[in-house]
């Protein structure tokens, strides 16, 4: 039995703001990623020091890592979100 679809999609006015946010985000997390990896390959002592507890730099900067990814996440979620609403109102 088909009762057709749950939702009607349209067209989506808030594509190019979700798309260029994303970027950013991309790129935000790019570099600090990349800095993570740098300091792994130029000067990997420094990863082996302790900073936090017992716990030494790559572990700490790795769990920050993952963290980092989902408030990144979140925070694009909430602002797409913000955008979908301002700019996909139902026309009347």
């Amino acid at each position: 039995m088909d009762h057709g679809p749950a939702v009607v999609l349209g067209e989506d006015h808030a594509i190019k703001k979700k798309t260029k946010l994303g970027v950013i985000l991309f790129f935000i997390y790019f570099i600090v990623y990349a800095a993570f990896v740098a300091i792994g390959v130029v000067n990997y002592e420094l990863m082996g020091k302790i900073v936090l507890g017992d716990q030494n730099l790559a572990v700490v900067y790795g769990f920050g890592l993952i963290i980092f990814a989902i408030l990144l996440g979140l925070y694009y979620n909430w602002q797409c979100t913000k955008y979908e609403n301002l700019m996909n109102k139902e026309e009347k």
